[in-house]
């Protein structure tokens, strides 16, 4: 396991629309579930807000952070927050520059091997292959080949249960999911229930054992 993950499975929880009433109680069934990083995306509801009160909640627990970070002046924002992640869905040098600047950790966007070679020099810490599915497993692996083994590939959109097996075997080191595992109005029981269904079929396709 790449050591960015700090012997945590490599799924980030990305919960777009979330209210911050909200973050508390689906933080809480995410990391029993057993995901410890979460991100909020910035075209949420008050995100600020729901990253300070993760963050707070979940210090030492769980990263938390941003999603769809576009700017410098974002990333400062959320690291304000308490927010330590990074996540944006392109590749932006300046974004990554900042965000490794006040230690945080870098999940840029990329759809090339142009791309994610252009945010490994620029310092990120994963790439984000997005979306995931339009490249599809095969691309993952035509990709994958190419890149350095110490840096970690996550699948973000279009991921399911039924096919995180499939995307292991191609080479995603882990995934970002979205959709499958939170919408706005869900209960926090409904997301746990999501959440613990992402968990088994990571453990069971990548041979996972808690450490």
């Amino acid at each position: 396991m790449h050591a960015i993950f700090q012997g945590h499975r490599p799924l980030v929880a990305i919960l777009r629309g979330l209210k911050a009433d909200d973050a508390e109680a689906i933080g809480s069934e995410l990391v029993e579930a057993g995901f410890r990083f979460i991100e909020v995306p910035l075209n949420s509801p008050d995100p600020l807000k729901s990253i300070e009160h993760l963050a707070k909640r979940f210090a030492g627990e769980a990263v938390i952070g941003a999603g769809t970070v576009l700017t410098t002046q974002q990333v400062d924002a959320v690291m304000d927050a308490g927010g330590t992640l990074i996540v944006s869905p392109n590749m932006d040098a300046d974004v990554i520059s900042a965000t490794r600047a006040r230690d945080g950790q870098s999940f840029p966007g990329v759809f090339s091997p142009t791309e994610a070679f252009a945010a490994i020099k620029a310092g990120c810490d994963a790439l984000k292959i997005f979306p995931a599915s339009l490249y599809g497993a095969d691309g993952v692996k035509a990709v994958k080949a190419v890149l350095p083994s110490e840096i970690p590939l996550l699948a973000v959109g279009g991921v399911s249960v039924p096919t995180i097996g499939e995307w292991l075997e191609a080479g995603t080191d882990g995934f970002g999911i979205g959709s499958n595992i939170f919408q706005p109005g869900w209960s926090a029981q409904e997301v746990g229930k999501q959440a613990r269904a992402f968990v088994a079929a990571y453990d069971k396709s990548a041979n996972w054992v808690a450490g």
